[in-house]
């Protein structure tokens, strides 16, 4: 009889094993350990603007460095809604041509698409920050005008045009998340199985009713993942958006209005800051950001999970 190892019991694991298991170990604890030593590095900083401000700092709409009175509201409400309307832009585009490159694109034609969408996320920050101050705002400065006389009776449209402000930051950040939201809805796209379209197909369905009905709803979660990471890429873009975005602590639901975001404000004026509480205010700001992040993260993990009944692919 042939003896097969583990058969009767257990095996020794070799030593090789046991070192590549070990060394996997060490590198996933590492990164663990990374975000934890930056989160106690960040709150470390925060002080003394902890104590200071507490929750009011969460809460406060004044940001004013003469008289030490620091508040984070508008920072994060320019962070949180020019993210959002970002994706909301990005998101629909990007999956509607991750579906014309995964179905419907010649061979000839994908690959250059691919490789032009794909360039699009090595492009530096400072250079789509260039473009937007010198092509995209001009642009935008008359599409608002337009906007401001034909739907000014809507707060969104009501002040007065600018070109720089929330509409450019928002603008600029839909161009930049564009390639995670096409680049990972293509890959999840072009890994359904091959049997689930035949055998739609097969039933009568068209290819637009195979596409909505079978392959986008199999490749959902992934979809949605990528999603989420465009939407933590946006969370955190900094010099993009500090060049189009006014840099104004204000919360307005004009899309005209200069604001800020967190990470906007962090590098706008970290080397203005003179005193420690200025400078530990700056830090919470970090924090903050940080916060926000991890949370969008567990939101995005939990939505997948949901999305595809708990399992693992």
């Amino acid at each position: 009889m042939t003896w097969i190892p583990g058969l009767f019991g257990p095996t020794k694991k070799n030593r090789g094993d046991v070192v590549f298991e070990g060394l996997l170990l060490l590198m996933a604890l590492t990164l663990v350990g990374l975000v934890v030593l930056l989160f106690i590095e960040l709150l470390i900083g925060s002080f003394p603007a902890l104590p200071t401000f507490g929750f009011r700092f969460l809460t406060g709409r004044t940001w004013d460095p003469i008289r030490e009175e620091f508040g984070a509201l508008p920072a994060m409400y320019g962070t949180v809604v020019s993210s959002l309307l970002a994706l909301a832009i990005a998101g629909p585009i990007g999956l509607l041509s991750a579906v014309f490159l995964a179905e419907f694109a010649p061979h000839w034609l994908e690959q250059p698409l691919s490789f032009l969408i794909e360039l699009l996320a090595s492009i530096p920050s400072v250079v789509y920050g260039l473009w937007g101050l010198f092509v995209l705002v001009p642009v935008l400065r008359r599409v608002e005008m337009v906007l401001h006389q034909r739907l000014g009776t809507i707060p969104l449209f009501a002040c007065t045009p600018w070109g720089i402000g929330m509409l450019a930051a928002i603008a600029i950040l839909a161009i930049m998340i564009l390639p995670y939201t096409t680049a990972v809805a293509r890959d999840v796209i072009r890994a359904v199985p091959r049997e689930q379209r035949e055998g739609m197909l097969a039933l009568g369905a068209t290819r637009w009713e195979t596409i909505w009905h079978v392959v986008i709803p199999y490749a959902r979660s992934g979809i949605i993942g990528g999603l989420m990471l465009a939407l933590g890429r946006a969370l955190g873009e900094t010099m993009a958006v500090t060049m189009l975005i006014g840099n104004r602590p204000d919360i307005s639901l004009c899309l005209f209005n200069p604001a800020y975001t967190l990470a906007s404000q962090i590098a706008n004026e970290f080397t203005e800051a003179t005193s420690e509480l200025y400078v530990s205010a700056l830090i919470e700001l970090g924090l903050v950001l940080f916060a926000i992040t991890f949370l969008m993260n567990i939101f995005a993990r939990l939505l997948v999970l949901r999305v595809s009944g708990g399992r693992r692919r």
